[in-house]
């Protein structure tokens, strides 16, 4: 018993030690010492405050702009096919609608068929007559588009947000036409929105590949050095600028630096590639039509994307003066994606071979990530503000000092509590409640979670539910003391029964946090977040710590009464 013992007192005191190391960030500032983490815990705009905006995005003007493109393209692939018409007009009635005017019967039976081969999975015909043909988009094809302009509108948005310096920024769709934009702690809410509607700027630049890397990474760090900046101090697009006229002359003419992140890097502080490419672009995002994920001859991943009429003829040409060179793809001066150019491309189509090797999953993702950045040239569509609500930060301020003295009042009280009813018994309690506030805390902080109000409701009911397992510990043992056991053989069946009804009252409440987080959003996340992290701990603390605080009591202190059995 002394050998596990002592095995179960490292534990306890390894995790606690690791759990006030990762808290320290939040206590002390240690600005650019050495420390093992940086990490906070951040707070969520209920306690920080900040901006908070609901937009609309104009779905149905952009879905009247693609039926009319859709009219025009389907209209040269009938001429390039042979097939008759007279016209292909939009329906004044319906975005999603259009007609496709014959001559006779038997050209609406031939553009039926045309459109049944070659547009099964998009296009419907819903009637016709002996000169007109009613079609129409399928549900499923109006629902993905709408999705893709709703991501599409929430890339650039993020683009957007992460240039103006927000920590933990919330974006996320709400129903099919509206977007959600949480920014926590920022002051001037006019410059943020003005920032949220600037349209991202897409460039196509061609990449030096003769200028050797390791002399560029050597003339970055210099000028890093020299002009004492890095990326992380300052803004990427400020950084981008600064270096690229440190570098005047140090780099050829026509050329500038820009950075790839590093597939494994999360961010690009954590991890960048600098590419010299040209400071003339090919051509521009906005002669750009569309992009989206597709798959090769052999099922690989590829990106496929197309552009307008001007695009094609721009696009063609450059590709075929560039052939065997790499083609940057980069979105507000970051390296998306840069391709080798293998042939002049002239077609209505262009696309992004990614490769079958690796992880195809990983791979999936890459080309999602890239197809959304080629779209996220500019806005998709027009944004409405339906809603806006600016915390202040004395409102923030407010809710902390709240939170804080509601907080210490509820555990000063349980902790008294557990103290008088227990006696020392109450001590191990204390002492297993304030390791279990302690561990949340540093799991919220390791995960980079985000503290709101409902988070912290959480953590409190975590609190009464530790407070209830040692109850149900300590009146076990009382239990078997009562009927005449040992205190050690005591300690060992009371923890032993009622482990069950522990682990099923923590299960439940687990399966209930899953389904929250799954189904939730904001708030309701947070709560359930906070809370299942709350039950792993106070599983830890409530069984694991208590019985080593208890058995060291015993064993070490030789404490042969821990608690009253009268009555």
């Amino acid at each position: 018993m002394i050998e596990s013992l002592k095995a179960r007192i490292t534990i306890t005191l390894t995790i606690l030690f690791i759990a006030v190391v990762w808290m320290m960030p939040n206590l002390v500032d240690f600005g650019d010492s050495w420390w093992f983490s940086k990490e906070k815990l951040n707070y969520g705009l209920d306690i920080k405050g900040g901006l908070h905006l609901v937009l609309k995005v104009d779905v149905d003007s952009v879905l009247e702009e693609k039926t009319l493109r859709q009219a025009k393209s389907l209209s040269a692939d009938m001429k390039k096919q042979g097939v008759k018409f007279v016209s292909v007009e939009p329906s004044k009635e319906k975005n999603t609608e259009f007609y496709i005017f014959v001559s006779n019967a038997d050209d609406v039976k031939d553009v039926s068929g045309f459109l049944d081969k070659n547009y099964g999975t998009d296009l419907q015909v819903l009637d016709s007559t002996n000169d007109k043909i009613r079609v129409r988009y399928l549900d499923l094809a109006v629902a993905k588009y709408t999705k893709q302009v709703i991501d599409q509108a929430i890339e650039v948005i993020r683009n957007r947000v992460d240039e103006f310096g927000v920590a933990e920024p919330s974006i996320t769709a709400q129903g099919s036409d509206r977007i959600l934009v949480q920014l926590p702690g920022i002051e001037n809410a006019e410059s943020a929105k003005a920032l949220i509607h600037k349209a991202a700027k897409l460039d196509f630049r061609i990449v030096n590949d003769e200028f050797e890397a390791e002399k560029l990474q050597t003339l970055i760090i210099e000028a890093e050095t020299k002009g004492n900046y890095t990326l992380g101090k300052i803004k990427y697009s400020a950084y981008v600028k600064k270096l690229n006229n440190d570098l005047k002359g140090k780099i050829p003419k026509g050329w500038q630096v820009s950075f790839e992140k590093v597939p494994s890097a999360k961010t690009l502080e954590a991890g960048k590639t600098p590419l010299l490419v040209s400071s003339d672009a090919m051509l521009t995002g906005d002669l750009l039509d569309d992009a989206f994920v597709g798959a090769g001859e052999y099922n690989e991943p590829e990106v496929v994307f197309s552009f307008n009429m001007e695009g094609r003829r721009r696009f063609s040409e450059a590709t075929g003066k560039n052939i065997k060179k790499r083609m940057a793809i980069v979105l507000d001066d970051i390296v998306k994606s840069a391709p080798v150019i293998q042939g002049k491309i002239d077609s209505p189509t262009a696309r992004i071979t990614l490769g079958a090797g690796g992880n195809y999953q990983e791979t999936i993702a890459e080309a999602q990530l890239i197809a959304t950045a080629l779209r996220a040239g500019a806005l998709p569509a027009q944004l409405e503000q339906l809603e806006e609500r600016t915390v202040g930060p004395t409102l923030g301020a407010d809710s902390i000092a709240k939170g804080k003295k509601a907080g210490l009042i509820g555990s000063m009280l349980v902790l008294l509590f557990m103290l008088l009813y227990y006696r020392r018994l109450g001590i191990v309690a204390d002492i297993a409640l304030s390791m279990n506030v302690l561990l949340i805390l540093a799991v919220l902080t390791s995960l980079k979670a985000t503290l709101t109000l409902p988070g912290v409701a959480g953590i409190v009911l975590t609190v009464g539910m530790a407070v209830d397992a040692n109850v149900i510990i300590f009146e076990r043992i009382k239990e078997e003391l009562m009927k005449g056991a040992g205190l050690k053989s005591a300690i060992k069946d009371g923890f032993g029964h009622a482990f069950s009804a522990i682990f099923d009252a923590n299960v439940t409440t687990a399966a209930v946090c899953a389904v929250l987080m799954y189904f939730g959003t904001g708030p309701v996340r947070g709560f359930a977040v906070t809370l299942i992290c709350g039950i792993a701990t106070s599983m830890f603390t409530a069984i694991f710590v208590s019985r080593t605080v208890i058995e060291v009591m015993v064993n070490k202190f030789n404490m042969k009464k821990l608690l009253s059995v009268k009555g």
